[in-house]
């Protein structure tokens, strides 16, 4: 199985039961043999455009561990799902998450020797 990064885009007036489409995104992933490792949402924010008719979008990010069958079973599930207004699937670059992590460590070892 390979990791990926999804990003879905649902619709603001569902921000008050967010839990719901939530739920149905847990099992589109999982009834297809996905896990997923981390969610994260980051609340509501302004489109750069409208998409659908809607200027703000709810931003809920996952981190999904999927087999190769999957991507196109979800996308399509995705694709008909009324709370979502758009999504993006991609796979994890290994080399940037990890140059991520070195940039982290680095800077969380000079505010140590600033404290000094």
């Amino acid at each position: 199985m390979k990791e990926y990064e999804l990003t879905v885009l649902i619709k603001p007036d569902l921000e008050v039961d967010i839990e719901a489409p939530l739920a149905k995104l847990r099992t589109i992933i999982t009834s297809n043999g996905g896990s997923i490792s981390k969610e994260d949402n980051w609340g509501k924010k302004k489109l750069a455009y409208r998409i659908k008719n809607e200027d703000f979008a709810m931003y809920v990010y996952f981190d999904l561990s999927l087999p190769a069958d999957a991507l196109l079973k979800i996308s399509n599930t995705l694709n008909i799902t009324d709370e979502v207004l758009r999504y993006l699937l991609v796979t994890v670059d290994k080399k940037g998450r990890m140059a991520l992590e070195e940039a982290k460590a680095s800077a969380s070892e000079n505010d140590t020797k600033e404290k000094e």
